[in-house]
């Protein structure tokens, strides 16, 4: 599996935003009354994530790294602003639907999260496909969930009516009806211990904080990857004087053999 392959199968599945870094719950809880609603949100992003993933990537040897935090927040910004008048002339109904939640876009920490952990500090290509990987993952989740509360709630699919009025559970497409299927994910996530933010029992980080985001103080991330850099080389070069010694010691084995021969 080549490294941009590897990207996109890590953002759709692995490292889902969604269903395993439980990430971006706003848009996820808010605008996921109807399948299209999820579809146009999750695209948004990903138009988003996409461009200003490969854009830092581009100038992250020339933004100063005391400023980084606000030039990155600066170029969604602009991205966010040029996809929310594409929406408005072109999808008016999407983006009366979506509202205030596009320009919040420009403060999800799916899009920062991915600039400031992968694509300052890689290249663009494949800082393109992370962004294009994280989006498509993200528009998975929030489409099937989406799909599940307009299936329940109004008895439809991307708004062609399948079940009668009588038979809808109109709770699930109000608020409520977000945090039960939200809740009902999670809990299966758990009890079949796949990956998840919120299941104990997975594997813990190996970044020096452990990996829980509800607890860092924002200013952590360069100090974690710079522990978990400095483990991975002590690791290899461990690896590699291990290797040496072995190779050493059956050189002075073979030179004995050799010797014993030769007397």
């Amino acid at each position: 599996m080549n490294k941009c392959t590897e990207r996109l199968y890590n953002g759709i599945v692995k490292e889902n935003p969604t269903f395993v870094l439980m990430l971006g719950m706003c848009p996820t809880l808010a605008v996921t009354t109807s399948a299209i609603n999820g579809l146009g949100m999750g695209l948004s992003t990903t138009v988003v994530l996409l461009f200003s993933n490969m854009i830092i990537s581009a100038l992250r040897k020339i933004i100063p790294d005391r400023v980084r935090i606000p030039a990155y927040i600066v170029i969604v910004a602009s991205l966010v602003t040029m996809v929310q008048l594409l929406l408005q002339a072109y999808v008016d109904s999407l983006y009366s639907a979506l509202g205030i939640y596009i320009p919040l876009i420009v403060v999800n920490c799916i899009i920062l999260g991915r600039a400031e952990s992968y694509a300052s500090k890689n290249g663009p290509l494949a800082s393109t496909f992370d962004g294009l990987g994280m989006g498509l993952g993200f528009t998975l989740a929030l489409t099937c969930i989406g799909l599940v509360r307009e299936i329940l709630g109004s008895g439809a699919v991307f708004g062609k009516v399948l079940i009668p009025e009588d038979y809808h559970v109109a709770i699930f497409v109000l608020a409520p009806g977000a945090f039960f299927v939200l809740a009902i994910l999670t809990a299966l996530q758990n009890k079949f211990k796949a990956p998840s933010a919120t299941n104990g029992s997975a594997a813990q980080s190996r970044l020096a904080c452990g990996g829980n985001c509800m607890s860092c103080t924002g200013s952590a991330c360069m100090a974690n990857h710079e522990v978990l850099e400095t483990r991975m080389r002590q690791a290899e070069e461990k690896a590699l004087a291990a290797k040496k010694a072995a190779v050493a010691k059956k050189e002075a084995e073979l030179k004995s053999a050799t010797s014993k021969k030769e007397n």
